[in-house]
C-alpha cells in the first residue's frame, strides 16, 4: 500500500514537472493512451479533448519554466477507492491561468496513470 501511494506520488510529480517545463514525454508518461481532458466550455457544452491533441497545444506552446513563471502546484487531496484506484485534486498555474484539475488514476500494467482529467480554469490578470 505504501509502495501504491510512492507510485502515485510519482505520476503526479511526474504530471506536474511536465506541466511546468511543457515536456510532452513526461506528460505522456503520466498518463494512458486512451485518456481525455475534460472541462465545461463557457455555454456549457461538454469539450473533450483526447490526449494527442492535447499533447500537441503543449508542445507547441511557451513552457512556464521558458517564461521563468512562478512555479505552484500542489496536491489538494488523494483518495484510494481500491487497490486499483485513486481520484487526485490538484492545483497547478499557469499564469495567467489557474487550474483545479480532477485526476482519475487506475494501477494497470504498466503502473499507475492517469486515465482521465476533469479541469476547471480561472484566468486572472495582473
Amino acid at each position: 500500500m505504501a509502495d501504491d501511494l510512492k507510485a502515485i506520488e510519482e505520476v503526479l510529480q511526474t504530471y506536474f514537472d511536465g506541466l511546468y517545463e511543457g515536456s510532452t514525454e513526461k506528460l505522456a508518461a503520466a498518463f494512458h493512451d486512451s485518456a481525455d481532458l475534460r472541462s465545461v466550455n463557457a455555454d456549457g457544452s461538454l469539450a473533450v479533448l483526447p490526449k494527442a491533441a492535447w499533447l500537441e497545444g503543449v508542445r507547441n506552446r511557451p513552457s512556464a519554466a521558458s517564461r521563468n513563471l512562478l512555479r505552484r502546484d500542489f496536491v489538494i487531496s488523494l483518495d484510494r477507492s481500491s487497490s486499483t484506484t485513486a481520484f487526485a485534486k490538484v492545483n497547478c498555474q499557469i499564469p495567467p491561468r489557474y487550474f483545479t484539475d480532477y485526476l482519475v488514476l487506475a494501477k494497470l500494467q504498466g503502473g499507475w496513470k492517469i486515465v482521465s482529467k476533469t479541469f476547471h480554469t480561472d484566468t486572472r490578470e495582473g
